[in-house]
């Protein structure tokens, strides 16, 4: 039987880049994955640009853009691997990069750059890597402390074995329950997963007067939850034929629960009733011609249509109308049927119990055995959190078992 010092299961962000940290300390390091592409999810991110990182990120409040049911579990990693430890990564490899808007990273090129990154960062420390090999067995021996493997490669041990198999996101490349059963196995708890960052859809009756706005995109405040649970995003929101999707509704899905209302500013930008009061005094037109200068034309058109009084010229339509217009538009509430599942979801809420794992090594209470990256409940904000959160939980994992590693020896 093949040994190793630890054994990675999973070769995307967290699993590759813990291999590469972990070899060039100089562990022998076996990475498996049963895909025979590597790091699908960076392939498809960002436009297939890689959203990398976030130069906003705030290690000292996690709270601020991760969700988990211990926000602060994140933070001794997130604050030793920053976004800036990371963007020094990438320019050593010569990676060119831009920022979009609100500290959010991608490669000017190809998100192929970033794997391309990572997996120099393997060859660099000498990493074994086995893809498209499925692990069909792990067992644990004490005295010594073994992990034992069986793959479709044959079987392998090692003192430690890290868990880098992501969420239930995105079935078609890749996502399975694997590190949650491991994960059960050992007699970890697990929080309930569910998709996050998702499209979010509506019954066919409730979303016919709507579904022909798909295609339509604008700039709109949205939140969910009431008083102190209360979430707001000022993002850019999406019409599809099923439902809303876009930045604003990715995000506010992750904060969304069955069963509630979101509600929506679709003109955050605008005083309403003043520019629809000030538009009756000067204007003869009608009022979805005036609209039109205050929202998109086909939302204008299509909002006024729905009450006979808004058909009219903007100067007729008595002001309580022209308030109740104004209310429709800025305090737009809905309740959503559902979302589009997890073969549209960016990510995985839930997990591995943040209370079972080491904040500082990311090593389970079951010896030896690491979680990391998106198997993790630990959930980033759109934007570059959920990869920032792969790299620093796999830099944390890395180099603590390089240092057990040092005190071995």
């Amino acid at each position: 039987m093949d040994s190793y010092d630890v054994v990675i299961v999973g070769a995307g962000a967290a699993g590759l880049f813990c291999a590469g940290v972990a070899s060039q300390a100089g562990l022998r390091v076996l990475l498996v994955d049963h895909s025979v592409k590597v790091a699908e999810k960076i392939r498809i991110s960002g436009g297939g640009r890689c959203n990398f990182t976030n130069r906003l990120l705030d290690p000292s409040a996690p709270h601020k853009h991760f969700i988990s049911q211990n926000p602060h579990f994140c933070r001794s990693a997130l604050s030793r691997y920053t976004p800036q430890d990371f963007i020094a990564l990438v320019q050593k490899h010569g990676i060119p990069f831009h920022e979009k808007h609100k500290g959010q990273l991608f490669c000017d090129d190809s998100s192929e750059d970033i794997i391309r990154m990572l997996l120099a960062e393997c060859e660099a420390g000498g990493v074994t890597r086995w893809s498209g090999c499925a692990v069909q067995s792990v067992t644990y021996q004490d005295s010594p402390s073994l992990y034992a493997l069986q793959t479709g490669r044959g079987a392998v041990q090692a003192p430690a074995l890290v868990v880098a198999t992501g969420g239930l996101s995105i079935a078609p490349i890749g996502a399975t329950d694997w590190g949650y059963r491991i994960a059960s196995q050992f007699g970890l708890r697990l929080v309930e997963r569910r998709p996050g960052l998702v499209p979010l859809t509506f019954d066919s009756a409730t979303w016919a007067p709507y579904s022909h706005l798909a295609g339509l995109s604008l700039p709109v405040g949205i939140e969910t939850g009431e008083r102190k649970n209360r979430t707001h995003f000022d993002e850019d929101l999406l019409f599809t034929h099923r439902g809303l999707s876009g930045p604003a509704v990715l995000q506010i899905s992750s904060y969304w629960h069955e069963g509630t209302s979101v509600r929506v500013n679709l003109a955050p930008q605008v005083d309403l009733p003043e520019a629809l009061s000030q538009a009756k005094l000067r204007s003869r037109k009608l009022l979805s011609n005036e609209l039109a200068n205050l929202v998109p034309n086909r939302l204008a058109e299509s909002w006024a249509a729905q009450d006979t009084t808004w058909q009219r010229p903007v100067a007729e339509v008595p002001d309580k109308a022209l308030h109740k217009l104004a209310d429709s538009l800025s305090q737009w509430q809905l309740t959503p049927q559902g979302s589009e599942g997890y073969k549209k979801a960016e990510v995985t809420l839930g997990g591995v119990d943040t209370r079972d794992l080491s904040s500082q090594t990311m090593e389970s209470k079951h010896p030896g055995l690491y979680f990391i990256g998106e198997v993790v409940d630990v959930t980033g904000w759109l934007g570059g959190y959920n990869f920032q959160w792969a790299w620093a939980s796999a830099h944390a994992c890395a180099t603590a078992l390089a240092k057990q590693r040092q005190d071995v020896i």
